[in-house]
């Protein structure tokens, strides 16, 4: 008998294979976006840290150039006056190229024990009217008159209507010229401001007439106090003497290195040194002066101006630089050294030319001593002597590319004068002491 075996063929894979498949299908899919997100997470995250060491770094470096200034800042200040105060050498001029003028870094006019008078606030150049400054010195009072400058005008004491004590400068009409040195006083005195030169309080230019005023200095000019023939002031001693020297020294390094463009005195002497009340001095006068070249020790051309005794040979070419006011100083210098002006003809011979009887005689030390101002009875320092004398030398030399910069000399006469002032300081509250009181 034949069996019809029938087999049943399922109609579907089973449910569970089903659901086998659905998951598969939806692992690959899941691993597929998985895989799709993984470089955009990590593009996040390096931007991430990019940024981060960015604002670090950026952080850092501003905080490092913060310190920085505040040090450069600190270091910075009143540099002139360690160095100076650590300066114990009894060195001569040396090729030094200091670039520190009291007069212009932060807050070091006056360091140590060289104090000074304070300088003025600089208030401006005033304009006077004539009638006003006629009013101040009492119609030009001869009672008033303090001094004259040569044949160019005459010097009167005057007040001022705010109760200001001036010297009134009335200058003679002399045509062009004079306008033009009345004019470039005015211009330069008007911008430079430095405590080592007279202050311009004002003018006049009021029709024809032609008035400089400035501060008033109570004790007259160097020219005076050394070489006055009637005994009248006291003899400057070693110690005010000095100071004289390293402030006129000061005035001519303002003007060499630290005005806005260099400035060629051509007049420098001992009258055109006025000393203030405490016997610091200030130089003025500036009507000869003349603008100088950028370059160091660049030459202009001039005529033969100036004083007769302070005149540098080169005056003969009529080519000069800032090494010209150079010589007059060490002029200068020998006039507080000796006591004995430029020119002399009363004097033996050999003797009528200070400088031609000094230089020679100037590193000798025997001789040096022999040269010495009478008037200082020798109270003075002969290791200092030696040192002036020395820097004086070197001042006068004929050539002008062997003098030294006024910055030289500066740096040579700080020393000098700075042990001069412990000693004066420690002599001077001795004589304080026994000093009796004043009577009213």
């Amino acid at each position: 008998m034949d069996v019809n075996a029938t087999t049943i063929v399922p109609a579907g894979p089973p449910k569970h294979h089903s659901s086998f498949t659905q998951h598969h299908l939806h692992s690959q899919k899941n691993n597929h976006s998985s895989h799709g997100h993984f470089p955009s997470k990590t593009i996040l995250i390096t931007i991430a840290l990019v940024t981060l060491v960015t604002v670090l770094f950026i952080i850092f470096l501003v905080f490092f150039l913060i310190r920085r200034l505040k040090s450069s800042t600190k270091d910075g200040t009143c540099e002139e006056d360690s160095r100076e105060l650590h300066d114990t050498s009894s060195r001569l001029i040396t090729p030094t190229t200091v670039n520190s003028s009291p007069d212009v870094k932060s807050g070091c006019l006056h360091g140590g024990n060289l104090s000074r008078t304070p300088a003025p606030k600089f208030r401006g150049v005033q304009v006077f009217t004539y009638r006003e400054l006629e009013i101040a010195t009492d119609g030009f009072n001869e009672a008033n008159v303090i001094g004259s400058n040569g044949g160019h005008g005459l010097m009167y004491r005057g007040v001022l209507k705010d109760g200001t004590l001036a010297a009134i400068k009335l200058l003679r009409s002399e045509g062009k010229q004079g306008e033009r040195a009345f004019r470039t006083e005015v211009d330069l005195l008007s911008r430079l401001c430095s405590p080592y030169l007279v202050e311009l309080l004002g003018y006049c230019a009021d029709q024809h007439h032609r008035l400089l005023i400035f501060e008033y200095l109570p004790n007259g000019t160097l020219h005076y106090q050394l070489h006055s023939p009637n005994d009248e002031p006291q003899p400057l001693d070693w110690w005010a003497r000095m100071r004289i020297a390293l402030d006129c020294a000061r005035a001519l390094e303002f003007l060499h290195e630290y005005a806005v463009s260099p400035v060629i005195h051509r007049d420098f002497k001992s009258n055109n040194v006025l000393l203030d009340q405490n016997f610091r001095a200030k130089v003025s006068d500036f009507a000869l002066a003349k603008m100088g070249s950028e370059k160091r020790n660049g030459q202009v051309s001039t005529r033969v101006l100036g004083t007769t005794g302070y005149l540098a040979p080169e005056y003969a070419t009529g080519k000069l630089t800032t090494k010209s006011d150079v010589y007059s100083y060490g002029v200068v210098l020998l006039e507080l050294l000796t006591g004995r002006v430029p020119v002399d003809i009363k004097r033996a011979p050999g003797e009528h030319v200070l400088v031609s009887w000094a230089l020679p005689r100037l590193t000798n030390r025997e001789k040096v001593i022999e040269m010495v101002d009478p008037a200082l009875r020798g109270q003075y320092s002969k290791k200092d002597l030696i040192q002036i004398a020395a820097i004086a030398a070197m001042c006068i030399q004929p050539e002008a590319d062997y003098r030294p910069l006024m910055t030289d000399v500066v740096q040579s006469l700080i020393p000098l004068v700075r042990s001069q002032s412990s000693l004066c300081s420690s002599s001077s509250l001795r004589f304080l002491k026994q000093r009796p009181s004043p009577r009213h």
